[in-house]
This record gives C-alpha cells, sequence and structure tokens, in this order.
C-alpha cells in the first residue's frame, strides 16, 4: 500500500468516526484567488519582495565566491612575486577581488609618492625635509587604501540592507493583510446573523494565509543576510590585513632608502 492510498483511507476513517467530513487538500491557490481585494494587494507586495530577494541572494552568492576565490589567488600571486610591479601586472585580470582592487589603487598612489621622492631628492632638501615628505606620502598611501576599503565594502554589502529590509518588514505586511481579513470575516458574520464554523473558517483561511506569504518571505531573506553579512566581514578582514601588510612593505623600503641615501 503506498503512502497516498494510507491516507486517503485515514481520511476516510476520520470522517467516518464524526470527524470533518468535508476535510480536503488545503490548497492555497484556492484561497489565495477568493481572498479580499485588499489581502492580494498585500500577498502581491510580499511576492515582489520575495522575487527581490532571491534575485538578490543568487547574486551575491555569485558576487561574493568570486571574490573569495578571486582574493586567494591574489594573494598567492602578490607572496609569491619578486616585486610589486610584477606583482600588479600579474594581478591585473582580477577584478572581482576586493584586495587586488586596494593593491591597484595603492600601488598607483605608490608610483605618485616615488616620483615626488625623485624630484625631493634632486632637489636642495635637508634630510629632516626628505623625510617629512617621505612620511607625508606614506600617510597619503594609507588614507587611499583605507578610502579604497571602505568603497570595496560598500560594494560588496550593496542591495544586502534590502534583505535586512524584507526579514523586518514581511511578517508585519503579511500580518495587516491577516488582520484586515479576520476583520472582514466578522464583518460577514455580522450581515449573515450567523458564526458558525462554516461562516468563519473560509475567511479566517484566507487571512492566514497572508501571514505564511509574510514569514515564508521574512525567513529566507534573514537567513541570507547573516551568511552573507559574516562573508563580508571575512574580505574586510582580509582587506584590513593587507593593508597593515603592504605598508610595512612601503615602511621598510623607505627606511633602506633612506640607510642606503646616508652611506
Amino acid at each position: 500500500m503506498d503512502i497516498i492510498n494510507y491516507f486517503r483511507l485515514v481520511n476516510v476513517a476520520w470522517a467516518a468516526n464524526g470527524g470533518a467530513a468535508a476535510v480536503s487538500d488545503l490548497d492555497v491557490v484556492p484561497l489565495i484567488l477568493n481572498a479580499g481585494p485588499v489581502v492580494k494587494g498585500v500577498m502581491f507586495i510580499l511576492l515582489v519582495f520575495s522575487v527581490a530577494c532571491w534575485g538578490i541572494i543568487f547574486a551575491k552568492v555569485f558576487q561574493l565566491s568570486r571574490a573569495k576565490k578571486q582574493t586567494a589567488e591574489f594573494l598567492d600571486l602578490f607572496w609569491g612575486a619578486r616585486n610589486l610591479s610584477t606583482a600588479y601586472h600579474e594581478t591585473r585580470h582580477l577584478q572581482a577581488s576586493p584586495v587586488a582592487a586596494i593593491f591597484r589603487l595603492g600601488y598607483i598612489e605608490l608610483g605618485k609618492l616615488m616620483q615626488t621622492q625623485v624630484s625631493t631628492d634632486s632637489g636642495d632638501r635637508d634630510v629632516l625635509g626628505t623625510i617629512a615628505v617621505r612620511g607625508a606620502g606614506v600617510e597619503n598611501v594609507n588614507r587611499s587604501l583605507r578610502r579604497a576599503m571602505n568603497t570595496e565594502t560598500t560594494r560588496l554589502s550593496r542591495a544586502i540592507t534590502f534583505l535586512a529590509t524584507t526579514g523586518n518588514t514581511a511578517p508585519f505586511i503579511g500580518l495587516f493583510g491577516t488582520v484586515w481579513g479576520i476583520m472582514t470575516s466578522f464583518r460577514g458574520i455580522g450581515l449573515k446573523g450567523s458564526a458558525s464554523l462554516a461562516v468563519v473558517a473560509p475567511g479566517i483561511s484566507e487571512a492566514l494565509v497572508a501571514t505564511a506569504v509574510g514569514l515564508a518571505a521574512a525567513i529566507p531573506a534573514v537567513v541570507a543576510y547573516n551568511y552573507f553579512l559574516s562573508k563580508v566581514r571575512v574580505l574586510e578582514t582580509e582587506m584590513a590585513s593587507f593593508i597593515s601588510d603592504f605598508l610595512n612593505i612601503i615602511e621598510r623600503d623607505m627606511m633602506r632608502r633612506a640607510q642606503m641615501g646616508e652611506k
């Protein structure tokens, strides 16, 4: 005996023993089609929210997966390169990596700093003035890297807040549809003068579907928001660590150049 026939026999036995003889399989579509205009409007809004959330979820899964993969590839190439110039040319194709984007901007800013140092060293500036220029240059690179980090974090976090908004508001939107549907049901009771289950049940069932739709839109949105937020924080940590390492490389190079200049 298969499972379908088993449940059919259970329904028949239940009806024969005085249960709900009119019990049938729950079909949500007729409940939605028979709902009032306000409840239908609420469900349409929730449907739009749900479709938008799933679109964001699929897009963010692809974006963050590429960012993580290319970041790992970038770090391998960067620490395996002989110098910064080689690392720059070998990693230019990694456009999805936020760490690679930070490095490219820092490398360009570092090139400007080197040009400034060349013009400073060729002039009549004293040693203290040269050190001051180098310190200011490193600080400029640091500000550029931090600004690039904020830009990349904003890019990775774009549209994630919509998931949080959906998770916070969708249940209340569905609850509004439920309350409105129940109000309509009680109004029907007053007009018909009957409070039997046959009169009350259809309207309340239609109203409760709005709450179910709201929860169906909110639960995936909340789960996806927390998941993506953790992924962005991991990448943000990678960016902060790389900025510290990159600045250390620059400062060591500045010290080495200063020692060579003194000799």
